[in-house]
């Protein structure tokens, strides 16, 4: 199912336009063939290096989107064709609207009670005709995640938003991915906190010039400066590193076909 896969710094991505994502995500509530989407940003392919359930979770899904213009401009740098940034919130918001219009049926998973109320109220607002199949808090104990995961099965939706934290969310599927019964499934992060109106935004000239962590580090210093600080930083050497070893190979096939004339 998924088109163009390549690899970039060690981890699957699929290069694909907004527009072909959508169109995938479509095909499989259609079909109902499922497909796991996992949405990449730098934060997240960092931490595939050091979290063996959030690299396992990114290596088996059907479809690596790149979310994060950081991955863009790396991958562009690195020689590799990456057309746009696919962000997450933007492709969930798609896709209910896509099921508003087409019947399917959406299950919400994670985030706190209230921003749960409050994200399904929105969306029912914003996209009349919108089903939930139904809906789940993310506070439940370990012990309560196969209920879960049957009440899930049992709701018959179209595609499921998990809005649940590294690594609950990787393990939580990679038990019981098989068990869901449900065709497209998307970890979402914070986008129902965005769709709550819990959480805002960066304004779309900071979006498209790739300053969003900047906007998030503002909106909640404490909690995100560290984070962006430290991946980046990581991610930088990581890419430094690779355009130099790059150069080295150029220069060293030069040379041999030199020593060759």
């Amino acid at each position: 199912m998924a088109m163009m896969r390549t690899t970039f710094l060690g981890v699957p991505i699929d290069p694909l336009t907004f527009d072909q994502t959508v169109a995938i995500a479509r095909r499989a509530m259609l079909t109902r063939q499922p497909v796991q989407h996992v949405a990449l940003n730098v934060a997240k392919l960092v931490k595939t290096r050091t979290d063996p359930d959030l690299r396992r979770d990114v290596i088996e899904s059907d479809l690596v989107g790149v979310d994060g213009t950081g991955i863009v401009w790396g991958a562009r740098a690195l020689g590799i064709h990456v057309p746009e940034r696919v962000a997450g919130v933007d492709l969930m918001e798609r896709l209910l609207a896509i099921c508003a219009r087409e019947s399917f049926r959406p299950y919400f998973l994670g985030a706190r009670p209230a921003v749960l109320e409050r994200a399904m109220a929105v969306a029912l607002a914003r996209w009349p005709g919108l089903t939930f199949a139904g809906a789940h808090d993310g506070y439940f104990e370990l012990e309560d995640e196969a209920d879960v995961v049957a009440h899930i099965r049992a709701s018959g939706a179209d595609c499921l938003f998990i809005a649940m934290p590294t690594p609950r969310k990787e393990r939580l599927l990679h038990r019981y991915r098989a068990d869901l019964g449900v065709p497209f499934i998307m970890g979402v992060g914070g986008s129902l906190d965005v769709l709550a109106g819990a959480v805002r935004r960066a304004p779309v000239l900071m979006q498209r010039a790739g300053l969003e962590w900047l906007y998030r580090t503002w909106q909640e210093p404490k909690r995100m400066w560290w984070r962006y600080a430290s991946t980046n930083a990581v991610y930088a050497r990581l890419i430094g590193r690779e355009l130099v070893a790059r150069a080295a190979g150029r220069r060293g096939v030069t040379g041999i076909r030199r020593g060759v004339q």
